[in-house]
């Protein structure tokens, strides 16, 4: 069977589109050289599932002649919504609280005095899709340091996908499925309003004024940020990419870390086996060591009962 065959069985009541093995390996090829996100066969349905109601509002009559336009450059911007299309945007305020309790009480004390001091802080959320993990992060920080926004106390939020970061500016959240005890001792930081007759949370402005939403793509070379950062979240996003990806983008992150820096990974992710003066120091948490590394020096990780294969 193909996967034209199999496309009644994928959210197209009318089953007007075909779409070949051709079609949807060569979708996957772009979506891999835009984004470095791999789809195999499985994805299949989702992809079609997506891309049908972009053909159905660019009025094309196949996958065929979409993937031509695509590949145009009067498509370019199509190309893009079509990889935006093709990420996955599961978030939650808190997610993985055990991530926020360390920043809270191993991470935050030392930077919050260092920004007293006049110093410079800076907290990176690679991935944020539509904001709720640098909003979390932003409001454990001011839970400490009220008066942070006063301070060169900046979180940099990035995602691939424009139309997440859109939601994340503007700070306006459906509310329904969030309690409040999902935000905890947080929830002063939200406050609770009817948008559009519905209900939603708006996140404070003091909270929106310590972040900067800007578009990134992971794959990209260089990075557009020259500084390093105190703490490097960047959690349930590598494992969208292939191995060889999901690695290099690991050791850059390291490299983007200042001496004694912690990175957060997702709770199915973990870093190369083999990483220069990087220990682990809590679930999927990582902390650089403290001291400048010598050039060619090379440290293998310690090993720590926090170390498992959640996947096994």
């Amino acid at each position: 069977m193909t996967i034209a065959d199999r496309s009644h069985q994928w959210n197209d009541p009318d089953n007007a589109l075909t779409f070949t093995e051709a079609d949807f390996q060569g979708l996957a090829d772009i979506v891999t050289a835009e984004s470095g996100i791999r789809l195999n066969e499985s994805k299949a349905p989702l992809v079609y599932a997506r891309l049908a109601k972009r053909l159905r509002m660019l009025t094309l009559p196949s996958f065929l002649s979409y993937r031509t336009f695509i590949a145009s450059e009067e498509g370019a911007r199509e190309r893009q919504l079509m990889v935006e299309a093709m990420t996955t945007n599961v978030t939650q305020f808190f997610r993985e609280p055990h991530h926020f309790t360390s920043l809270s009480r191993e991470v935050l004390p030392a930077l919050i005095r260092e920004a007293r001091s006049g110093g410079r802080v800076r907290i990176w959320s690679a991935g944020c899709s539509s904001g709720e993990e640098p909003y979390s992060i932003a409001a454990t920080i001011l839970s400490l340091m009220p008066d942070a926004h006063q301070f060169d106390f900046k979180i940099l939020a990035t995602d691939i996908n424009s139309q997440m970061l859109a939601r994340g500016r503007a700070g306006v959240y459906v509310s329904d499925g969030i309690n409040d005890a999902s935000l905890g001792d947080h929830r002063r930081w939200f406050r609770r309003e009817t948008v559009d007759g519905r209900p939603c949370l708006l996140a404070h402005d003091d909270l929106r004024h310590l972040i900067s939403f800007r578009t990134s793509n992971l794959v990209s070379h260089p990075w557009p940020m020259s500084g390093k950062f105190q703490a490097i979240f960047c959690r349930n996003v590598l494992i969208y990419f292939a191995p060889d990806i999901r690695d290099g983008i690991c050791t850059r992150l390291i490299e983007h870390l200042v001496p004694g820096g912690y990175l957060y990974l997702g709770h199915s992710e973990r870093v190369p086996p083999v990483t220069p003066g990087l220990s682990i120091v809590g679930p999927t948490t990582y902390r650089l060591d403290p001291l400048r590394r010598r050039p060619g020096e090379t440290r293998t990780l310690v090993t720590s009962p926090h170390q498992t294969d959640e996947n096994t």
